[in-house]
């Protein structure tokens, strides 16, 4: 018997049985889950998988680690080496490209500014539509195709940029980021992955290729985008981020009361599509690892 801990009850009812696997329950405040000396798998809860993870030496049975989000920074360098690390890959496409687009259309259209406007009658009638826009989406994996996706129903004309260029069924072909005219771009959306090597990337020197009223829609980390930089294009740029650095951001932080910023407190994965997902996901890496097969989503370290 293959035996299995998660932290979230909920996950554990939504994944039912799974023949030749039990699945325990780890309650929070607890150092250890029920049966720790032959848990093979471990689920940890969304919001306390850092802690979790300074645990997991303990659990000498341990093989892997689900993750239920797709990003993994700050979890990687705390999970012992030899265990597989897998990220939740798939889970949030659905809910982050709907909230990318959400973001574009509301910012494109003035729906920020027309709410912070309650009262006052002021029609715009020359604002940008996502159609015919140019849009780049910067990190082209599979959230980003399901971005591209939703972009291309209304009508946008989008370019996937990724670290290495490729065919691909939706935008026809991936650039790289020096292929691609920044310039030309009316909406950038990054969804990049947080490594070293994307820290910051777009830095003022980036931000200072694009036109005049680009939008800038940041649905990944809140530290790929440099805040000092957001604040000084702020107005000749806009911007909508569902995430941010500092993250949470503070209360009378510059950011919110900055010109043309729109900010939304990092919910693009928080919604009713996470569960039924995280759950067949779960499902599918239990039955493969009873079975003694690979594990999807392992994530290099």
């Amino acid at each position: 018997m293959t035996v299995v801990a998660v932290q979230d009850h909920k996950l554990a009812e939504a994944l039912g049985p799974v023949p030749g696997v039990e699945v325990v329950v780890w309650p929070e405040g607890d150092d250890l889950p029920p049966r720790h000396d032959e848990v093979e798998l471990v689920v940890p809860d969304y919001l306390r998988a850092r802690r979790t993870a300074r645990m997991l030496a303990r659990l000498p049975r341990l093989r892997a680690v689900q993750l239920q989000t797709a990003g993994y920074d700050g979890l990687a360098d705390l999970v012992p080496a030899g265990l597989d690390l897998l990220s939740a890959r798939g889970v949030h496409d659905d809910a982050t490209a709907e909230l990318a687009l959400g973001l574009t259309i509301a910012s494109l259209r003035g729906i920020d500014d027309a709410v912070r406007e309650n009262g006052q009658w002021r029609q715009e009638v020359e604002r940008r539509s996502l159609a015919d826009s140019l849009v780049a989406i910067l990190g082209y994996g599979s959230i980003g195709r399901a971005i591209a996706e939703r972009m291309l129903a209304c009508r946008a004309q989008v370019t996937g940029v990724a670290t290495t260029g490729r065919d691909d069924p939706v935008v026809g072909r991936v650039v790289t980021p020096g292929e691609i005219d920044w310039a030309a771009q009316h909406v950038v959306v990054v969804v990049l992955p947080l490594t070293e090597s994307t820290r910051y990337f777009v830095d003022a020197t980036f931000l200072a290729r694009l036109r005049d009223e680009t939008l800038v829609v940041n649905v990944g980390r809140g530290p790929l985008l440099d805040t000092d930089a957001v604040l000084a294009e702020a107005g000749r740029l806009r911007f909508a981020l569902d995430v941010t650095d500092p993250e949470p951001l503070p209360d009378g932080h510059r950011l919110w009361a900055a010109p043309g910023v729109l900010i939304t407190p990092h919910i693009a994965g928080g919604t009713t599509a996470m569960l039924p997902r995280m759950a067949a996901l779960l499902r599918d890496q239990l039955e493969r690892l009873r079975d003694d097969r690979p594990l999807r989503n392992v994530v290099t370290r």
